[in-house]
Parts: C-alpha cells; sequence; structure tokens
C-alpha cells in the first residue's frame, strides 16, 4: 500500500465545485490583486479568529517580517523564540534587522518554554514569537505575564495551528498580533504561497496595509514599503477552504487518535501530548525516537514500505548553515529539548481525507518495526521528552 504524506489533490476534489466557482468569480471580475475575493476572504479569515482586522500578505515569513516592522523592531532589538521550528520564525526577524534570540522548547509540547524567557530579556529586548508548534498552541497566558511585566511585544507564529485553542484563549486574542502561512501543506493551504496577519490593533493593521503595498495609501501615493499581497485567485481559494477548516481539523484529530491508540503500547518512540484543555489540531502527528540513531532507520524503513513519512524539522534553527551567528543570533541557555527534538522526530502522514485502512497501515508498519527494535529501548521517555518539565505541562 502506498500511503502519501499530503493529501492536496483528495481535498481539491472533495471540493472542487467551491473552489472553482471562487476562481471563476475572481476571473470574470478583472481585479486579480487586492479586489473584492480578497476583501472578502479577509473578513472571514478576521471573524473566525474572532479579530477586528486580518491581512492578507504574500507569505507566512512576509507575515511576521511585517509584523515587526509595523510595531517598529529593527536594527539593535532582540526578539526571543525557539530553535525547533521552520527557519523561516527566525528569518523573519533577520530580515527585519534584529536579532533572534533562541530559548528552550518544553519537551512535551515542544512548544517555547515559558519558564526559559523571562531569563533571556535584556534592556534589548522588543517581542517575543511563541510558535504554534505542530497544532498545538503554546502556553499564552503565561507568555502573555511576561510579555506585559517587560512591556514587550508579542507575535504569534499560528502558521500551524488555525482552528487550535488553549483553556480560555484562541489564538490572536492575547497578543499585538498572530501571523500565519498558506502554503499548500497546511491545514489551512492555497495552490502556492500566501501568508496573513491578524489583529485587534487598528494602528498594525493600518501600518501593514501600507508597507504590503509599496509603501501606499492612495493611488501613485508611496512611502517605504514593499510588494507582498496576497492575490485574489489565492483569497478565493481559501475562502473556499475556510469553511471547512473546523471539520477537517475533527478529522485531523480523530486520525491523531487512532493513531495514539495504536501506537501508545510502542517501546521504541514517544507519542505527541496534547495538554489538558488544549484542541491540538494536528497539522503534523510527530512521534520521536528513544534514540536518535533510530529516526532515520525508522523513516527509511516507512517509505521502503510505501509509506511517506518525513522529518520536521531535523536540524534545530541555530544548528543550520545560513544561521547568522554574531549580532544576528543569540541563544540563552542550553537547547538540549530542542536539539533532541530535532534528533528524534518523524512526522507520520497526517491530513483530513486519509483513510482508516491507510492509517492502520502506517501503525502496522511502526508496531513491526518497534517488536524489531524493542529489546534494545531504553527504560522510560527518550530524549526529546526527558527533560525537566516546564510549569505549562507539570
Amino acid at each position: 500500500m502506498k500511503v502519501e504524506f499530503y493529501g492536496h489533490v483528495r481535498q481539491y476534489d472533495n471540493i472542487r465545485s467551491e473552489i472553482d466557482a471562487n476562481m471563476q468569480a475572481v476571473l470574470r471580475s478583472g481585479s486579480y490583486v487586492q479586489g473584492p475575493m480578497l476583501k472578502r476572504f479577509e473578513a472571514e479569515l478576521a471573524a473566525y479568529h474572532g479579530t477586528k482586522h486580518a491581512i492578507g500578505v504574500g507569505n507566512g515569513t512576509d507575515a511576521i517580517w511585517l509584523a515587526l516592522m509595523a510595531l517598529g523592531i529593527g536594527p539593535g532589538d532582540e526578539v526571543i523564540t525557539h530553535a525547533n521550528t521552520f527557519f523561516a520564525t527566525a528569518e523573519a526577524i533577520w530580515i527585519a534587522g534584529a536579532t533572534a534570540v533562541f530559548v528552550d522548547c518544553c519537551p512535551k509540547t515542544k512548544c517555547i518554554c515559558p519558564d526559559r524567557i523571562e531569563a533571556a530579556i535584556t534592556p534589548k529586548t522588543k517581542a517575543i514569537i511563541p510558535v504554534h508548534l505542530y497544532g498545538q498552541c503554546a502556553d499564552m497566558p503565561a507568555i502573555k505575564r511576561i510579555a506585559d511585566k517587560h512591556s514587550l511585544r508579542l507575535i504569534e507564529d499560528n502558521a500551524q495551528a488555525i482552528g487550535a485553542h488553549g483553556p480560555g484563549f484562541k489564538i490572536g486574542h492575547l497578543s499585538d498580533a498572530a501571523t500565519t502561512s498558506f502554503i499548500i501543506q497546511k491545514n489551512l493551504g492555497t495552490f502556492g504561497d500566501g501568508g496573513a496577519v491578524v489583529t485587534n490593533c487598528p494602528k498594525m493593521d493600518a501600518a501593514i496595509r501600507k508597507l504590503r503595498n509599496h509603501g501606499s495609501t492612495a493611488r501613485n501615493v508611496h512611502s517605504y514599503g514593499f510588494n507582498s499581497r496576497l492575490d485574489d485567485l489565492h483569497a478565493g481559494v481559501l475562502s473556499a477552504k475556510l469553511k471547512h477548516i473546523d471539520a477537517w481539523n475533527d478529522l485531523r484529530r480523530r486520525w491523531a487518535a487512532r493513531y495514539t491508540a495504536g501506537l501508545q503500547a510502542c517501546r521504541t518512540i514517544d507519542l505527541p501530548v496534547e495538554l489538558p484543555g488544549y484542541r491540538h489540531i494536528f497539522h503534523l502527528y510527530v512521534i520521536e525516537t528513544k534514540k536518535p540513531e533510530w529516526r532515520d532507520e525508522l523513516v527509511d524503513f516507512l517509505v521502503k514500505n510505501g509509506v511517506d513519512a518525513k522529518t520536521h524539522y531535523s536540524i534545530a534553527i541555530h544548528k543550520q548553515e545560513g544561521y547568522p551567528w554574531g549580532k544576528g543570533a543569540r541563544i540563552a541557555g542550553s537547547l538540549t529539548n530542542a536539539e533532541a527534538n530535532a534528533a528524534c522526530c518523524v512526522s507520520l502522514p497526517m491530513f483530513p481525507e486519509l483513510r482508516e485502512d491507510e492509517v492502520d497501515y502506517v501503525i502496522e508498519l511502526v508496531k513491526k518495526w518497534d517488536a524489531q527494535h524493542a529489546a534494545q529501548a531504553p527504560a522510560g521517555k527518550g530524549p526529546a521528552q526527558s527533560g525537566a518539565l516546564c510549569s505549562c505541562c507539570r
């Protein structure tokens, strides 16, 4: 059996008439950039998040970068984030001219550890960017308390968790802004690139709208700005898909529960954790091998048997070749948990359109591999889950 990692074509086939109708509406409108379909989608996205504003931009990297610029964060400033995520989170900080400061992640959730943030703050610190990694919300109430105490700005990187929430809070409600990516791999993705910022701040809304469009607020009138606009064709695709996002997330949670039930007896791997009161939407279902040297072996075994397993993110940002040492970045304390997560992570196929037989086949293969290695499995948790617990998950 072949099990793909993504279900893009299946998803399109399931709602083809809705997507095609929106794309035809855009094509017939003659307005393809900052037209009526973009305005419609921005209103729908803001309503979905319960925020006052949503601004479509070119991609998720630009969303973070423009949010930083709208807050006046740039050269000489520091922004705290974590290293076991996609490179673009730190890249956006560097594009803005600021310094990325890496703190460790929580060994359970893999999101930024609130306990490590405060120790990393210096007079140069201006913002915190928590990433809602794999579809799990970071501990936003704790992070918000730290930000308020030190008068710091707070930007949520929500590229992987549209529709997730925590106990008593929604994404975008405890921060200056939340950013997202609409690249096709995301749980809300278009057929290409795209991104957005949601915010309750009218000044941020106005600033980002100006920055994304060559610094223009009126025709032929320009100040400092860039070209980063979500076009109307992508907005039409996203508008059609947004109506289904909660149902699709429910399916992701269904497949995650099936994976967890089927794999809980395995001795060689650790399974993802959903904290009490949180809605994890499983953009990715990431297991972790209890020995780093087993990670690539397990991936190879699955791939050779028809399962398109992957790794997210197998090289932490501070270990990347493009990592800008010196003024571009600073490591605050040990990054043991982040490095262990990078070394041990395996992403199993996860998309709403999976079938039960496909999920069961993946489970069967992982259990087969586990049985071959169980005698060598160390007792207790593996290195990616054995660190000291954060206050959020004790």
